[in-house]
């Protein structure tokens, strides 16, 4: 085994690891998979001389490109919802994606969405990867004390967050259907939260007017569905003409309005989803 496959093979073993750091900073599978493809491409590259602690080397060299990412999504809030599916990527296995989809929980990921990069970075990586503020300091080129305060304005946000309330959830979820269903923009407006979060596979929407402003996007997969429940998730399921799912929205709800979407089209996924009436 020559130097380059035996990095490699040490980079495969990190993957997970990679990917799990990758998707809390970025709340995104497709997005996560292309940061650790990237940085695989940068190791590739320069290789991994003298590097003593490759788990750590490789952690700062994908949590760099995550931040990248984050500070041109800043740059650029309002995102074109273009269409709704995608195709599978097949390089990673459906049931694989649910886990690390399902490891965190969306209403976190719609808190962490509202934090500044810097702030979302350290929190991540110092309250959910315990990686020290040394490290994180070098990473954002600011002082140990500077991260040891971004991390802790975070921890005090994502804890003052909301609680998503329970009802009037079947309410909101019909709502949204019936403005998505009839192309009703300011009805539609009006169910959304201002900084309404969406994730369609490798599409990421932000804010109530962009989502809107997409509608006819939803249409035709509003058309199809019902409210369900998804688990304890408030939930929209659609059917084709031969009564195979399609699709599954879910929704994170608070203050009668959408705080979130996660739009589902994988079939495994949705086959592994346990839906219920949404009687509520």
């Amino acid at each position: 085994m020559d130097e380059r496959e035996f990095l490699a093979a040490r980079f495969e073993e990190h993957r997970p690891h990679l990917r799990a750091v990758a998707y809390r900073m970025l709340g995104s599978v497709s997005e996560a998979d292309d940061a650790v493809q990237e940085a695989w491409l940068r190791v590739d590259r320069d290789g991994g001389a003298g590097v003593h602690n490759l788990g750590g080397w490789l952690t700062t060299i994908v949590s760099r490109i995550c931040l990248n990412i984050l500070r041109a999504r800043k740059a650029h809030r309002e995102e074109p919802l273009g269409e709704l599916s995608e195709p599978p990527d097949p390089r990673q296995a459906p049931e694989e994606e649910a886990l690390l989809a399902d490891s965190v929980g969306l209403a976190l990921l719609v808190v962490l969405e509202t934090l500044d990069p810097a702030e979302r970075l350290a929190f991540v990586l110092h309250d959910l990867f315990a990686v020290p503020f040394d490290e994180i300091a070098g990473i954002l080129g600011r002082s140990s004390a500077a991260a040891r305060q971004l991390a802790s304005r975070a921890r005090r946000r994502v804890r003052g967050a909301p609680v998503p309330e329970r009802e009037p959830r079947r309410t909101v979820v019909e709502a949204f259907l019936a403005a998505a269903r009839g192309g009703d923009l300011d009805a539609l407006v009006a169910v959304l939260d201002p900084d309404v979060v969406i994730h369609t596979g490798k599409t990421i929407v932000r804010g109530a007017d962009a989502v809107a402003g997409g509608a006819r996007a939803f249409a035709r997969i509003a058309a199809l569905a019902q409210p369900v429940l998804a688990g304890d998730t408030p939930a929209a399921i659609a059917y084709d003409d031969g009564g195979e799912a399609i699709s599954v929205a879910l929704f994170t709800i608070a203050d009668g309005r959408v705080l979130a979407l996660d739009i589902i089209d994988d079939p495994d996924r949705i086959a592994a989803l346990e839906l219920a009436p949404l009687d509520e």
